[in-house]
């Protein structure tokens, strides 16, 4: 069930999808309108209804229709080119943000809506001398809709210039990255007991499942494995997760003492990865913005030092959440092993190509430094810290083998010590820094 919830939250999130909704809805409504109107007649009074005759309601029908699907095709088409030109900087990851966007799916969707009800009313109108008719309800709602189609041209432009702008990107793509995150991790409880799994010899003899095809797992319904699991009696071991490209013939699980049916039934394949369930694919969006922006031919270093300072958001949020163990039992019988990302895993997608790409650039590195002792006083946890001081030491060693100029060389130093110094007594070290730095300031000094 919850993959078909989430297979369903997916569609939904297509660009084609809420176009075709308002574009069904908009044919309904003419139809309806138009046998309301061969049965009921226009009533006296309602001065707003269009009063015209039938040439003039032809031309009124076809300048809109013809208006609306022109410049939905005109300005999408120019859109489109933009958007392409400004995915070479920011990456590809633009134009998905840009399908997934809900305004431009309405706006597409109420040109087309508009360019469907008036073609569809069009066939309405007649001329014969028998029984002329003229839908003048649907006239008037086809105005309606045609200054609607206007006001949501003059939104589009508007909101697509801002979605160009990188900063907007990156502010998306880490609302994404948090909300997987969220998704991904649980509250903190210390006193919930940490499920262990068996030691692999457990899996030896168990029977194996191989993929039938290849593809990216973009989604795995962990409900219904564990009653599939529960339903055959047997403990079940998965070896793939959500973002995983699955080979084809490749092992994907393992039930022990055999498997139980239908486990193909509660995983995705797809063509392409999908956020979600895969959590490291939100966080390579960022990264690859900051090592495009990295690249000699952007050399952009503010767009990637905002990068990493969103990935510092992300980390510091986890102070009160825990990663689930990926074991299940029931009744004290174990049903279900899964593999999850970890924090280490998690901070290497995040800082693993901004380190190796801009290790030549003194301001990432030394930014870099900076959020780590940030990031350092707002965990509590012993693993996590000691992950952090991992990537640290990489950052120093890599900018003292690349950064040339003395003063910069310092700096780096001076950073990695703060950070040392952070690890070593908490919060208290941020509030005698930040304390430092105001007398300095007081006293005239430079704060570095």
């Amino acid at each position: 069930m919850k993959r078909t919830w989430l297979r369903l939250r997916q569609i939904s999130q297509e660009f084609w999808f809420i176009p075709a909704v308002m574009t069904v809805l908009a044919l309904l409504l003419a139809e309806a309108g138009i046998s309301a109107e061969e049965t009921y007649g226009v009533p006296d009074g309602l001065t707003f209804v269009y009063g015209g005759g039938e040439t003039g309601s032809r031309s009124l029908l076809s300048a809109i229709a013809g208006s609306s699907i022109g410049v939905a095709g005109t300005v999408f088409s120019i859109t489109i080119a933009a958007l392409s030109y400004a995915a070479g900087s920011m990456g590809p990851r633009l134009l998905d943000n840009f399908t997934r966007d809900r305004g431009n799916q309405l706006t597409l969707g109420t040109f087309i809506a508009t360019f469907a009800f008036t073609l569809y009313t069009l066939r309405a109108v007649t001329g014969s001398e028998d029984q002329p008719f003229v839908p003048h309800f649907n006239v008037t709602f086809a105005l309606v809709l045609a200054m609607a189609s206007v006001a949501m041209l003059v939104y589009y432009l508007a909101h697509v210039t801002g979605s160009i702008n990188m900063t907007h990107v990156a502010n998306l793509l880490r609302d994404d990255m948090r909300d997987s995150l969220m998704n991904a991790t649980l509250k903190d409880d210390p006193d919930q007991d940490t499920a262990v799994a068996p030691p692999p010899d457990f899996w030896t003899n168990g029977e194996v499942l191989h993929a039938p095809r290849g593809g990216y797992l973009q989604l795995m319904d962990n409900d219904l494995l564990l009653e599939r699991a529960r339903a055959a009696d047997v403990a079940l071991l998965l070896h793939v997760r959500p973002g995983d490209y699955v080979f084809p013939n490749s092992v994907i699980a393992v039930g022990v003492p055999r498997l139980p049916d239908g486990v193909m039934d509660a995983l995705t394949l797809g063509d392409r990865r999908t956020v979600g369930q895969d959590l490291e694919y939100s966080v390579r969006q960022l990264a690859e913005v900051a090592a495009r922006a990295l690249s000699p031919g952007v050399n952009d270093p503010v767009t990637a030092i905002d990068v990493i300072d969103r990935f510092g958001d992300a980390l510091c949020s986890l102070q009160d959440r825990r990663w689930p163990d990926g074991v299940s039992y029931q009744d004290q019988v174990l049903r279900l092993v899964v593999p999850v990302t970890d924090f280490t895993g998690l901070t290497g997608s995040m800082f693993n190509m901004i380190r190796q790409y801009g290790k030549g650039s003194p301001s990432v590195m030394l930014r870099l430094l900076e959020v780590f002792r940030t990031t350092a006083s707002c965990l509590n946890d012993t693993e996590r810290r000691a992950v952090i001081r991992h990537h640290a030491e990489l950052v120093r060693e890599d900018a003292l083998a690349n950064i040339e100029n003395s003063g910069d060389r310092t700096d780096i130093e001076r950073r990695y010590q703060a950070l040392l110094d952070t690890l070593a007594n908490g919060q208290d070290a941020e509030v005698h820094e930040a304390a430092r730095h105001a007398v300095r300031q007081a006293q005239g000094g430079r704060a570095n």
